[in-house]
């Protein structure tokens, strides 16, 4: 172990989480009050498809089968390169570089993202209520250092803060559910707004392509697998939870929108006020002192999913150095707190050299910043499931087990099938999550990002394989020592992937 007082490479600290610390990560990392008064109201906006709270529910759903396989694999592989790790494990190794670089293409992607939205709505807050007007990348600065702090202190004090920002952020959103359907318009409750008939129309696609953006950080439960008390069932068990919890929360949210609105009136009202339907509701049924809380809980939403993102990349760095996939030196966490240290310094280094950069050419930070690398963030996170999902297949073809075929075969081939399927929606609905004057080639640029990502991680892949055999072997197997009972964590025979067999 190093002797030096800070960095050290004795590893993550296990035993420090629970399923409901997981449960936190995963649902902070999607943002409910974000989601609510950026991803619903300009879902309606762009799409005008009035049915689109059903949407959340059929994503969840096709996220639940992808679920039920990789928490079947989530059992022997305990990893804090996640998928990473899945992806080396079902379909090689050179294969698993790929989906590492396709992760940390989307999370970084999404994580820098969230800079832009937080500094302009704080930036327009501080504004309206006290007059203090900075321009958005100094707010975004102050995120940022308050950040990259938490990074490197105890993961149980990160998970801590994220679940009093996550329980506040609900109440707010529950608030607004409960003052929709007091006040309905015309004086009823209207059901038009979960009606499948209404889905499966005109904006279909466009629904999807949100919809999927507000699953973002799904990953979360897995990543954060060496520091959970129990391995074996924690990852499965908050995954499951936090789909179900997130895709009947944000129906439900979405339908009350149109209850308030009206079904027919959802598009426009969303279209010209924006998050303004939501908070202009609390403001007018609730008074200016909960709108007013509920704004800053807005900030803090935002807030919570930075930090959640940002926790998730500094792992992925973490296990890709431990491997020597990338330098050592990322591997290297506190002596103190057992945080990875290298891989939060890293990310926060990247961070802001891009915000200050788009911030310095004079760009958007919603409508460029954030709004560009969240689509490409969208695309990567999709693609990696996709991936993740025929691992399982690979990773339990003539694997002993006492898993049943739903879990070992058919629903990760099924979920596999499904995931193909948003993705290609996804892609040919990009232009949705885009400003219509936005620049036609970036359509086809962003999106080809983390495809890009994962096209040079396979290049990486294969010249490990041949200059550092050791390294390539190692791919996807290492984890802390002591970390798994014998057997949790078994070394695939065949790099399916390859085509080669290592030992």
């Amino acid at each position: 172990m190093s002797s030096d007082p800070f960095f050290s490479d004795g590893g993550l600290r296990r035993g420090r989480l629970g399923t409901a610390h997981l449960v936190f990560f995963t649902v902070a990392a999607s943002a409910p009050l974000t989601v609510l008064g950026g991803g619903v109201t300009t879902m309606y906006a762009v799409s005008g498809n009035i049915g689109a709270a059903l949407g959340y529910v059929l994503l969840a759903a096709v996220l639940a089968v992808f679920a039920t396989g990789y928490a079947a694999m989530s059992r022997y592989v305990a990893n804090a390169g996640a998928f990473y790790a899945y992806i080396a494990n079902g379909l090689g190794r050179a294969g698993g570089v790929a989906g590492s670089a396709v992760a940390l293409a989307a999370y970084n992607a999404i994580q820098i993202g969230l800079y832009g939205l937080l500094g302009a709505i704080l930036g327009d807050f501080m504004d309206a209520k006290t007059g203090i007007s900075l321009d958005w990348w100094v707010w975004a600065l102050l995120a940022w250092v308050f950040i990259g702090a938490l990074g490197v202190l105890r993961i149980d004090l990160n998970a801590t803060v994220l679940a009093v920002l996550l329980i506040l952020e609900c109440i707010a959103v529950l608030i607004f559910d409960l003052v929709a359907f007091a006040n309905p318009a015309g004086g009823a409750v209207t059901t038009a707004g979960i009606s499948p008939g209404h889905l499966f129309g005109a904006g279909f696609g466009a629904v999807l392509a949100f919809t999927i953006a507000s699953f973002t950080g799904f990953e979360s439960g897995a990543i954060y697998s060496e520091e959970v008390k129990d391995p074996r069932r924690t990852v499965a068990r908050a995954t499951y939870i936090a789909v179900a919890f997130t895709g009947l929360f944000y129906a439900f949210s979405a339908w009350a929108l149109t209850v308030l609105t009206g079904p027919e009136n959802a598009p426009a009202a969303s279209a010209e006020a924006g998050p303004g339907v939501i908070f202009g509701a609390l403001d007018q049924y609730t008074g200016a002192v909960v709108a007013d809380i509920a704004n800053v809980l807005f900030i803090t939403s935002v807030l919570a999913a930075l930090l959640s993102f940002h926790n998730g990349v500094a792992r992925y760095l973490f296990a890709l150095g431990r491997e020597r996939v990338l330098p050592g030196f990322l591997g290297a966490t506190s002596s103190r707190s057992g945080a990875p240290v290298a891989g939060s310094l890293v990310q926060s280094i990247l961070a802001v050299v891009v915000f200050l950069a788009f911030a310095m050419t004079g760009r958007d930070p919603v409508i460029d910043l954030f709004t560009w690398l969240s689509g490409a963030a969208a695309v990567g996170v999709v693609l990696l499931m996709t991936l993740t999902s025929a691992s399982v297949v690979g990773f339990f073809r003539g694997r002993p087990g006492p898993e049943s075929a739903w879990q070992r075969a058919i629903a990760p081939g099924l979920g596999t099938i499904l995931l193909t399927a948003v993705l290609l929606v996804l892609l040919f609905n990009f232009d949705a999550l885009l400003a219509p004057d936005t620049a036609s080639y970036l359509k086809w640029l962003l999106p080809a990002i983390p495809v890009a990502a994962g096209v040079l991680g396979l290049i990486w892949g294969a010249v490990l394989r041949t200059s550092r055999p050791e390294t390539y072997r190692r791919i996807g197997q290492v984890t802390e020592e002591g970390l798994h009972e014998p057997g949790l964590h078994p070394a695939p025979e065949a790099d399916r992937w390859a085509g080669a067999h290592h030992r």
